[in-house]
């Protein structure tokens, strides 16, 4: 049975698991917007001593790619490239639309949506069984409210039959049952503003 950890900073929470054989901890932190690469090594090892392991007995490292904070996102891969890097083993990478949709119980089909902010959302769509229908894209309120759907999400958004999941109990269910290809790379649906702006501009600096 795997040993792994695992890291969500892709949002405002911070969450760190480990598991180690049947133990499962889960540290999760609700406001951590702007302190992620302050509090996330030592929550870390908080995680991992609670299950009495260290980082060397992990037999992978995983963590959440986005979409969601860019800043966010950077930080939780970078920190587990460096682990995986420096231990020499492999990674696994789940995005946001997944660790919903992974969860998400009904015989209907559903929409997964992650506050882009300016009322617009990142949306993916999926058939009752889980098999993705839309591909992961950038609408605005009333484009997500046009398609009908039930909404998932973990944050309080205001749209007709929407349903908040909590993001702590959903990494672990995301990370076991993950079926993609090893590795990390991050989920972006649009360009960060910052490159939207610089394409504005002619591409300067």
């Amino acid at each position: 049975m795997s040993n792994f950890l695992a890291v969500d900073t892709s949002s405002t929470y911070l969450t760190v698991l480990a598991k180690r054989g049947d133990r499962v901890e889960t540290n999760y932190i609700e406001n951590c917007a702007m302190r992620h690469s302050v509090v996330l090594m030592d929550e870390i090892e908080r995680t991992l001593s609670a299950v009495g392991m260290t980082a060397k007995d992990c037999d992978y490292f995983a963590a959440v790619t986005g979409p969601g904070s860019f800043t966010g996102i950077r930080i939780g891969i970078s920190c587990i490239k460096g682990f995986a890097t420096a231990l020499n083993k492999r990674t696994v990478g789940v995005t946001s639309f997944d660790m919903l949709a992974y969860n998400v119980i009904g015989d209907s089909d559903f929409l997964v949506a992650i506050n882009a902010l300016h009322q617009s959302f990142y949306v993916c769509g999926y058939r009752a069984g889980g098999q993705c229908d839309i591909e992961p894209c950038y609408l605005s309120r009333e484009e997500v409210v046009s398609l009908n759907r039930p909404v998932y999400g973990f944050e309080d958004l205001d749209f007709p039959l929407y349903v908040k999941l909590n993001p702590k109990d959903c990494l672990f269910k995301a990370i076991i049952r993950h079926k993609g290809a090893d590795g990390l790379c991050a989920t972006y649906v649009k360009k960060s503003q910052a490159e939207e702006e610089r394409e504005k501009r002619g591409g300067a600096v």
